[in-house]
C-alpha cells in the first residue's frame, strides 16, 4: 500500500486512504512502519479523506501508537469526518489516541 506523506524535520504528516478494513488493514500497518525513520518525532495520520474504517483499521492505529510510544515519538490523528470521529468515540479511541481538528493543530500540539 502507497500512501502520501510529507516530512519537515522529523514530523511526518501521512495522508491515509479512503478505507482502512480487514482487507488492508496489515498494509496499512506495514506502510505506517515503512515511513517512519528512526530519527522521527512526530507522526500525524491526516484522515480527512477517510470515508470508512473497520476494527481491523483500529487495531492497526493501535499497534501504530504502542510502537511510538515505546520510542518516546508523539502520535495523533486528524481531520476525521463525523462517522469517523463517531467510530473512534464508541470505541473508546478518542480517549486513548490524540484527535485534532486540522494538520496544523496537530503539528502544534504534537511537536512543542
Amino acid at each position: 500500500m502507497e500512501l502520501d506523506f510529507e516530512r519537515t524535520d522529523g514530523v511526518v504528516v501521512i495522508t491515509g486512504c479512503m478505507r482502512v478494513d480487514g482487507s488492508n488493514a496489515r498494509d496499512f500497518e506495514k506502510a505506517l512502519r515503512d515511513i517512519m525513520r528512526d530519527d522521527d518525532r512526530v507522526l500525524v495520520l491526516d484522515f480527512e479523506p477517510l470515508v470508512y474504517i473497520s476494527s481491523a483499521g483500529l487495531r492497526a492505529i493501535l499497534l501504530t501508537a504502542k510502537n511510538l510510544q515505546k520510542r518516546g515519538a508523539g502520535f495523533g490523528v486528524c481531520a476525521l469526518a463525523p462517522p469517523i470521529r463517531e467510530v473512534f468515540a464508541i470505541s473508546g479511541f478518542d480517549k486513548i489516541i490524540a484527535t485534532y481538528e486540522t494538520k496544523g493543530e496537530a503539528v502544534a500540539s504534537l511537536n512543542s
